[in-house]
């Protein structure tokens, strides 16, 4: 599934600035015609608060006479006093931002209310975010709600968005992602980026809508063409993977470079493996570096990993233990399991630190606490052998039992051991059977030989062998010395029948563990 991303839930300033005048400014005046301004003024000056409020639009546009946000300020404010909505809502922007005026956030939010009572929905979106953000205001998400609502129902693009965020959070409001969607979809109609994106979120994830990847990728696109990054990365990883559209690496390489380039992490991560895997791009190691590295340097785990892993293997840059360590360390030192691992490995096994098995079982206890499952199987190891740790076959065995039971097939081996020896767990043939069995199937070698000596012997299983032919016969086909030497005793002491069956029997027993 795509992953959440945070969401911008107000414009900036320079665009509210352009929003509340720019966009709600509508005068009748030529930039070029004196004559105007001079008949404007004479009005004003008699006290008309719309030729107020124009002189005040060419003064801070600079319509007849110079620019002058001073100027501008002072008719504003007289035809603001005179209850003209628009230039309230233009002097409650001035107060915010300091135009003209000395910033003021008090006379800011006076303005605004002045603006909101009487309508205008950019004014009546402001004062909804300072309830909800407590600024001058006493925090209020009811009353927040409320002037959102009032805004939004004007089709204030900004409110229609913010209040899809108090329903989706439930702020000032009962939580209904439906509602939130509703108002999300009002928001992306009028190509509100964060509301496309939103919407597209909701789609893929099915809240407050039914879900449908197909709607999700196309709202995720209008805001990805909109050069949100969240939103490339995520087209991204929809081409990636097939969801919504036809997978296709090339164009999920083009999105995921486009937010690369503006420094999503991420899409930079993502990148790098197109890279060093060959989907959708040429392999190229060099490419894969660089890439890994700009997302490490942002703190990526994962990246800093496989960075590490090209360090070590000398992939793309010359191999350096040292390095690939330094890497491994960052990626461990922010609770990464697997880059404790990776640590761990490199304590145990001396490479680019000094050999340190006390380092080696602290960082690997770290990992397999995490739930890492070859961390648990080398901690295993560790507490069997007493490296690094005292000498507990009962821990062994337990670490040994959290690594098989997620599948890691050396561990379902050693606890098959223990089972087999009585190590530090109470003998019994048929678990060790069981684990023999469960190890043999996904392939390990030594798991088929000793399985296929229980069926030879009987012991913990019916003695059958055939089945005893059958599974070492697999252990030999990998090149096992001592699985060669089994299969040659068992071979006999056998009829050419059970021969013949257990010969077909490897076979098919061959093809479906390949298969997986």
């Amino acid at each position: 599934m795509i992953k959440l991303s945070a969401c911008r839930n107000r414009p900036g300033r320079l665009a509210l600035s352009l929003l509340l005048v720019s966009a709600v400014v509508i005068s009748p005046v030529s930039a070029q015609d004196s004559s105007v301004f001079d008949e404007t003024l004479k009005e004003a000056t008699k006290g008309v608060a719309e030729a107020q409020y124009d002189l005040g639009v060419m003064y801070a546009r600079g319509r007849g006479v110079s620019v002058d946000l001073s100027e501008a300020a002072g008719w504003f404010l007289k035809a603001a006093e005179q209850g003209h909505a628009i230039a309230q809502t233009v002097m409650a922007v001035m107060y915010e931002n300091g135009d003209g005026v000395p910033q003021d956030i008090a006379r800011a939010v006076e303005w605004y209310s002045k603006a909101a009572e009487q309508g205008r929905p950019a004014a009546q979106y402001k004062l909804g975010e300072f309830y909800s953000e407590g600024i001058v205001l006493k925090e209020n998400k009811q009353e927040s709600v409320a002037w959102y609502r009032k805004a939004a129902e004007q089709d204030h693009v900004h409110a229609q968005f913010s209040l899809g965020l108090m329903y989706s959070r439930g702020e000032g409001v009962a939580e209904s992602a439906s509602d939130a969607a509703i108002w999300f979809q009002k928001a992306a109609e009028q190509g509100h980026v964060d509301g496309q994106y939103r919407l597209g979120l909701m789609y893929a994830y099915g809240i407050g809508v039914s879900q449908d990847d197909s709607v999700s990728f196309n709202w995720i696109r209008k805001a990805a063409e909109q050069e949100m990054v969240e939103a490339q990365f995520s087209m991204g990883f929809m081409y990636d993977q097939g969801m919504g559209v036809v997978e296709n690496n090339e164009e999920a390489v083009v999105w995921y470079r486009k937010a690369a380039l503006q420094g999503n992490a991420h899409a930079q991560y993502e990148l790098a493996v197109m890279y060093a895997t060959g989907n959708g791009v040429p392999i190229n190691a060099q490419e894969a570096v660089r890439w890994y590295r700009n997302a490490a340097e942002q703190g990526n785990a994962s990246a800093q990993i496989n960075l590490g892993i090209l360090y070590e293997n000398g992939v793309g840059v010359p191999r350096d233990a040292t390095e690939a360590v330094r890497w491994y360390r960052k990626a461990a030192e922010q609770g990464n399991a697997k880059g404790m691992k990776s640590l761990g490995y490199a304590y145990a096994h001396g490479k680019g630190v000094p050999e340190d098995d006390v380092e080696a079982y602290r960082w690997y206890r770290a990992s397999a606490e995490l739930g890492h499952a070859e961390a648990q199987f080398s901690l295993g190891i560790m507490y069997q052998t007493g490296e690094g740790v005292a000498k507990d076959g009962a821990e062994a065995v337990r670490w040994y039992r959290m690594a098989a039971e997620q599948g890691l097939n050396d561990a379902q081996y050693n606890l098959a051991v223990h089972y087999d020896d009585g190590s530090g767990i109470p003998e019994d043939d048929a678990e060790a059977v069981r684990w023999f069995r469960t190890a043999a199937e996904q392939g390990h070698s030594l798991a088929q030989v000793d399985l296929g000596l229980m069926y030879f012997r009987g012991t913990g299983v019916q003695k059958d062998i055939v089945l005893a032919y059958v599974w070492t016969s697999l252990s030999a086909a990998q090149g096992n010395s001592r699985a060669i030497d089994q299969k040659e005793a068992i071979q006999l002491r056998m009829t050419a029948s059970e021969l013949e069956k257990a010969e077909s029997l490897t076979q098919s027993y061959y093809e479906r563990i390949n298969q997986q």
